[in-house]
């Protein structure tokens, strides 16, 4: 097949553009030819053969909003031209003012302001106004990307629900989910040392944007009060402009919350902890979610984290309300309190990782890849056959 992706970036550290990234390697081993249209791709790709690169500059406007809008025009102008070039034109969401055969949805803005958690208002400042209508115009090109596209991938059940709620029949939607690096994340050894983190606790790890109440630290802090006092966590993720730090100490935790600041060795950091904690308020699918999973750590995650719908009941504990501070303390109270009921959660998260992997998420976009493209060929059969009976 001659495979079109189109997407800001094709690369391996960045979310989106890895699952892009991986879906062309997949490609290029399965013989299809691929042509990016991109602002960014990662040279390894860019070398093959049978890879073509069609850059899109950044646009300079000020904004996201008219940055991704301009992106948007110019991609769709170059697929309307090229259209005939290819079998399959993979979109990400709304990234493109043209039709597509398959559209990606790894977030859907709808979904986000609906949720009950958006934190911006429209009469706020001039920021959270902005914020009010950047998420509202993406609403509305959302909607018109997947209703201009034949088959929608939602990254998880959550998203596809999100999709529905835009009028998108489920006839229409194949989940898949983001995948995993399972040799990078794997089990091992600890280096609680090189992480500045005590040898002795049971300690737990939360990843994620400090900046960002979504993400939920702040439960996890409140709940951690009420844990045993071997119970520590450790934290990773940019500190700079982060209250979290003012909250340990106001809450009296100084000496069991261990801020480690961006980690560039997640894997290492994860082996070194003995549990995961994601209580995020909304998430389309974290990645680090399968990441902890991959390196067997037991999951305590709540049902508006997209992906706890992959963790079975032996393999992590799914909480219903991600404020429910109670909840949360039961549950790490449970794990640091039976290590062998721990231990088994963490070898079952690691096999549910092992479906999860990369390469198992990029033939099963191949997959939907084939079948749109046999559709259409068996569409045009009958139609090239009453075309020769007329003549």
């Amino acid at each position: 097949m001659r495979i079109l992706i189109v997407t800001h970036a094709v690369k391996k550290n960045d979310g989106q553009g890895r699952v892009n990234y991986e879906i062309v390697k997949a490609a290029l081993a399965a013989g299809h030819r691929v042509t990016l249209l991109a602002s960014e791709a990662a040279p390894e790709l860019l070398d093959h053969p049978r890879v073509r690169f069609v850059p899109i500059a950044p646009s300079r406007l000020p904004s996201r909003l008219l940055q991704y809008q301009m992106f948007a025009w110019r991609s769709g102008a170059w697929i309307r031209a090229h259209r005939d070039e290819f079998d399959i034109v993979h979109v990400n969401g709304f990234i493109a003012w043209a039709r597509a055969d398959v559209n990606a949805a790894h977030f859907v803005h709808d979904g986000w302001y609906r949720c009950g958690f958006f934190p911006f208002r429209l009469l706020r400042g001039f920021y959270q106004a902005y914020q009010v209508i950047y998420t509202l115009l993406n609403i509305v090109c959302e909607k018109w990307a997947f209703r201009h596209a034949e088959v929608i991938v939602p990254v998880s059940q959550r998203v596809a629900s999100e999709v529905g709620a835009l009028g998108i029949d489920a006839s229409r939607m194949q989940v898949i989910h983001n995948g995993v690096d399972v040799d990078e994340f794997t089990p091992g050894p600890a280096e609680r040392a090189r992480f500045g983190l005590p040898e002795a606790p049971f300690m737990l790890l939360f990843a994620g944007d400090l900046r960002m109440s979504r993400k939920n630290l702040d439960t996890v802090l409140h709940a951690l009060v009420a844990t045993p006092a071997n119970v520590h966590l450790a934290v990773a993720g940019i500190l700079h402009n982060s209250p979290y730090p003012a909250l340990v100490q106001s809450l009296g935790l100084s000496g069991r919350v261990h801020f480690t600041d961006m980690v560039m060795d997640m894997p290492a950091l994860m082996r070194s902890v003995d549990a995961f904690v994601f209580p995020s308020r909304y998430e389309p699918m974290g990645l680090v979610l399968l990441e902890a999973l991959s390196v067997g750590l037991p999951v305590i995650t709540v049902r508006t984290a997209g992906g706890a719908e992959v963790i079975t009941s032996g393999s992590g504990i799914v909480l219903d309300d991600p404020d429910d501070a109670e909840a949360l303390t039961a549950a790490i109270v449970r794990l640091a309190s039976d290590p062998a009921y721990a231990r088994g959660l963490g070898q079952t998260a690691r096999r549910v990782a092992a479906t999860l992997s990369w390469q198992a998420m990029a033939e099963r976009y191949l997959a939907v890849y084939a079948q749109v493209y046999a559709q259409r060929h068996a569409q045009a059969v009958p139609a090239r056959a009453t075309a020769s009976v007329k003549l």
